[in-house]
């Protein structure tokens, strides 16, 4: 089985142009495949119909492991493996731990999202990802839409709705 698509998208100049474009696909109905720009669009999501990211949630995990890891650590070292009264303190003196355990705390978190934030999104080293047009990453906003299995009259609508929405150039690639 291939893995490529057929895919008729079309670029557009100004994000606000974009967003109108998407809206109006989803007043028509279109399946949109996806949606590429080159920076945030503010409010794309909210059209699209996109669930929010639970990115931060597994950030919080990560920093609770961290933080864990820390404070349990320590508290392991200074009070079983190695307890030396040092500067007038208890084996266990947890003020003593914060700095450490707060350093920890951002360090497994930072570290577990963006290894989560790459295998989630398909990057990493030794991975060539597919793109549609080359001024999408630059300076281009796209609306994509798979071709596989419509006829030729809806994608002569696919191309009227682009011309109709403002988009600069229609294309059509298998990725």
């Amino acid at each position: 089985m291939s893995d490529t698509k057929e895919v008729l998208f079309g670029l557009y100049d100004d994000e606000q142009d974009l967003l109108k474009a998407v809206k109006a696909a989803n007043d028509k109905g279109l399946d949109i495949m996806d949606v590429y720009t080159p920076f945030p669009v503010h409010g794309l999501d909210h059209v699209m119909g996109l669930s929010e990211s639970r990115l931060h949630q597994a950030g919080f995990v990560y920093g609770m492991l961290g933080t864990l890891t820390a404070f349990g650590f320590m508290t392991w070292v200074f009070t079983r493996d190695w307890p030396i009264i040092f500067g007038g303190k208890p084996y266990f003196s947890a003020p003593a731990f914060i700095p450490i355990t707060f350093e920890l705390t951002v360090l497994f978190s930072a570290i577990g999202m963006v290894v989560t934030f790459y295998v989630v999104s398909g990057l990493g080293p030794g991975i060539t990802n597919r793109y549609l047009h080359p001024r999408i990453t630059d300076d281009k906003f796209c609306v994509a839409f798979e071709t596989a299995g419509k006829s030729d009259d809806e994608l002569t609508g696919i191309k009227s709705f682009f011309s109709k929405t403002g988009a600069s150039e229609v294309h059509q690639k298998e990725v």
